[in-house]
């Protein structure tokens, strides 16, 4: 049993087959009653995360089968995420319909102050709002995560009736490529059908880190693109052939897109205030590619006057875009005291220069764009629609929640149900 996998967590283990000589284990939460299987709804929703892809990416040359979903459904052009721009909260937003304020997940990375360092929020614990994943075990509805990322396992730890451990997970990525990962989405619907099934596909975004080619030519990522589009397609294909197509909503998105950086073009908010010891050495800084969260842990009685300097000499740096608040953006106190953003073409590398060397990052707002499209077979889908609405990531789970008639949470959703791309709700309350 994996070690994140805590004593409110007790599962079931069961391998279901193998993809390429790996094995697939899927676990059930223990207590998960299959006899609830007849309160289920008919329908099927599969939410499919192409991770870090851009929409201007999803065009028949490139990307044939996400372009079919495209003209088979509803396409929103101006979908944007919201900052911080990274995969964990993202993520988050997705399954919650929060923002980073009530999730408690502004970033991939934070400095913990209770523990005194900085780390990925990759804990269960580190979510605090409850997801549709679990509000819809609650109506005895049946779910099913499918994350390629051991961070996304991690915080999103045993909240699905069944979920799949990534595996194999390639050193330095810490992911699991997508043919293993949509192998694992397959027998998770032959095995179990669960009526939501969250997919994070990271091929793209993880090949998009290190294409070394990114600032002109691209050309890893590109194969990327064209080999992860083929994944999908191979899923959709099998609900086709299987004959769950007519009764499924397919919502295919990106949680952010990517941009490259020069390797001269970086910002070190240490280097910047190098000279600056008063307030370097009471400064932590938690790197997310293209933003910066700062936290002040000096004396109090210095904390706005040593962050009016900081903001002052970080903004002042030709690739620094912004200096905010975390309160500006609804980041919540995770996100520490200052949050600083990149220019495009720019990225930061803190502690030094060459902490962060890889030429594509997230996290600033030139990565905002996202493809976001609602599409399937059933018959309620709305077929071949181009909406001009301002489509978030923040906008999942409302959809999810209103397509099953699950009332939203306490204190409402921060994100927009996108019922626009149903001619009806297939499920009334």
């Amino acid at each position: 049993m994996n070690p994140r996998t805590t004593q409110l967590d007790r599962r079931r283990f069961l391998q279901v087959g193998a993809a390429g000589g790996a094995a697939i284990v899927l676990s059930t939460a223990v207590g998960a009653q299959p006899a609830l299987a007849t309160r289920r709804p008919d329908l099927r929703v599969y939410v499919l995360v192409v991770d870090g892809a851009n929409p201007a990416e999803v065009e028949p040359l490139l990307m044939p089968q996400l372009s079919r979903l495209r003209r088979e459904g509803t396409w929103f052009a101006n979908a944007r995420s919201l900052p911080v721009m990274e995969t964990i909260p993202y993520h988050v937003m997705m399954m919650t319909g929060v923002r980073p304020d009530r999730s408690g997940v502004p970033a991939n990375s934070v400095f913990d102050r209770r523990e005194g360092v900085v780390r990925d929020l990759d804990r269960p614990s580190d979510l605090r709002f409850p997801t549709v994943i679990e509000r819809l075990n609650a109506r005895g509805a049946t779910t099913g995560t499918v994350l390629s990322k051991e961070y996304l396992f991690g915080i999103f730890g045993g909240r699905a009736t069944h979920r799949w451990e990534p595996k194999p997970v390639l050193p330095v990525t810490g992911h699991a490529p997508d043919a293993f990962t949509v192998d694992a989405a397959i027998a998770m619907v032959d095995r179990f059908d669960p009526n939501l099934l969250f997919v994070n596909l990271g091929d793209v975004d993880r090949v998009g880190h290190s294409d070394l080619t990114g600032p002109v030519l691209q050309a890893a990522r590109t194969a990327a693109l064209v080999s992860s589009d083929l994944q999908v397609g191979r899923f959709v294909e099998h609900l086709r052939r299987t004959g769950r197509w007519n009764r499924s909503v397919v919502i295919a998105l990106a949680d952010h897109s990517m941009d490259w950086s020069l390797v001269t073009n970086v910002v070190s908010v240490a280097q910047i205030l190098s000279g600056r010891p008063d307030l370097r050495d009471h400064l932590q800084i938690a790197q997310n590619g293209g933003a910066d969260l700062l936290y002040w842990t000096g004396r109090a009685n210095r904390r706005t006057a040593a962050l009016d300097e900081i903001r002052r000499l970080v903004r002042a740096h030709p690739g620094v875009l912004s200096v905010q608040r975390p309160d500006q953006l609804r980041l919540g106190a995770e996100a520490g005291d200052l949050v600083c953003f990149a220019r495009a073409g720019w990225r930061f590398s803190d502690t030094t220069a060459l902490s962060n060397p890889i030429p594509g990052n997230h996290g600033h707002p030139v990565t905002e764009p996202i493809p976001f499209l609602v599409s399937g077979g059933h018959p309620a889908v709305r077929r071949g629609v181009v909406r001009s609405e301002p489509a978030r990531t923040l906008d999942v789970a409302p959809t999810v929640g209103a397509l099953f008639g699950l009332g939203a949470p306490r204190g409402g959703y921060d994100g927009t149900a996108r019922t626009s791309a149903f001619t009806r709700l297939p499920v009334s309350r």
